[in-house]
């Protein structure tokens, strides 16, 4: 039986790159997106792939959205929470760090993964292989000091942990949950200065996530397979 994979914030970036990965290998990949007109790659992705690719909408901050993309789908193998936002770049003084920027990162890089996987658990439990991905940052990561991104390196933090608490209540279920760095990419977050291509990016994250067992569940890994410190 082929792969599926669902992908969220799948119509830009590495969400993109990685939907494109995973139809080179032929495994069926469901992608989701908030906005169905910012969608023409992965239209085209689909009309290129029949029978392989499909495109649903759902803003991964409206638990509701995410239960309505979730209906009719019978085989679900990988879950990757891809979905992102940067929010204010800058120091304390930001103007963007108020109360609606802030919570925009919230709710789309901590609360978006809780929901989303939460929303699709029942269908990925039936998986004889199941995965779940949090594209996640080394920007959370206590031991990256920075004096800006106030807020992305918060969520990102918060995200982990909510990593590991999943690991924990997954156990039993043996459903394994990792946290990855995707690098740094030349995306509209990471910037055309980045080291690595959306591409490149894609291919190895899609090569570690092979590899992902309950060996490696509830810890924090790099595109490349090697662990790192939370």
């Amino acid at each position: 039986m082929s792969i599926n994979y669902l992908i969220t914030g799948a119509n830009r970036g590495i969400g993109l790159a990685l939907t494109a990965e995973v139809l080179k290998n032929k495994e069926k990949v469901i992608s989701l997106c908030r906005e169905s007109s910012d969608s023409d790659k992965l239209v085209s992705l689909q009309n290129a792939n029949p029978g392989l690719a499909e495109l649903r909408k759902a803003d991964v901050t409206v638990e509701k959205d995410l239960i309505n993309a979730s209906k009719n789908i019978e085989h679900l193998d990988v879950l990757v929470c891809n979905a992102g936002i940067m929010g204010a770049r800058g120091s304390m003084t930001d103007k963007d760090n108020d109360y609606n920027g802030i919570s925009d990162v919230l709710m789309t890089n901590v609360a978006g993964p809780f929901f989303t996987i939460r929303a699709f658990l029942n269908i990925i439990k039936r998986s004889k292989n199941p995965k779940i991905i949090i594209v996640s940052s080394q920007m959370g990561s206590q031991k990256h000091s920075g004096s800006e991104s106030y807020f992305y390196r918060a969520s990102k933090a918060a995200i982990n942990n909510i990593m590991i608490t999943f690991s924990n209540e997954l156990r039993h279920s043996e459903i394994p949950i990792v946290s990855v760095h995707p690098g740094w990419v030349r995306t509209e977050m990471g910037g055309k200065f980045a080291t690595l291509s959306t591409q490149e990016s894609a291919n190895s994250l899609y090569k570690f996530i092979q590899k992902i067992d309950m060996t490696k569940s509830g810890h924090f890994y790099n595109y490349d397979g090697n662990k790192l410190d939370f």
